[in-house]
């Protein structure tokens, strides 16, 4: 059974930092797609960034570019997202998601391509 489980969510005030993990267990990610999503109150399931395995590197949100870093541990089949200066409205619902193969960069961006998805995490940016 494949389980993606995060953490590092929490409350932190405007231009903190979190730092958020994903391991994977089950299955093993090493040449496909890992990543995050992320979806606030209200609104749609939106891209933040990925990491393709296999020479794909890392991908970005234009609206995070700069302030979150996406990383890997591929002997632990996890990746983190380093998140600073952060925002009110990066206030969301964090999932990690994960597909098999290194989707090509045009799929990257759409939720419907990841077949595995964690729980989520809750992280609130508020004074």
């Amino acid at each position: 059974q494949v389980q993606l489980v995060e953490s590092g969510g929490g409350l932190v005030q405007p231009g903190g930092s979190l730092r958020l993990s994903c391991a994977a267990s089950g299955r093993t990610f090493s040449s496909g797609t890992m990543g995050w999503f992320r979806q606030a109150p209200g609104k749609e399931r939106e891209f933040v960034a990925v990491f393709r395995w296999s020479g794909g590197g890392a991908h970005y949100a234009d609206a995070v570019r700069g302030r979150f870093t996406i990383s890997r541990d591929s002997a632990k089949n996890t990746v983190f997202l380093q998140m600073n200066s952060l925002k009110p409205e990066d206030s969301a619902v964090y999932y990690c998601a994960a597909e098999d193969s290194r989707l090509i960069l045009s799929r990257i961006w759409a939720a419907e391509n990841y077949g595995y998805w964690g729980q989520g995490t809750q992280v609130t940016v508020s004074s």
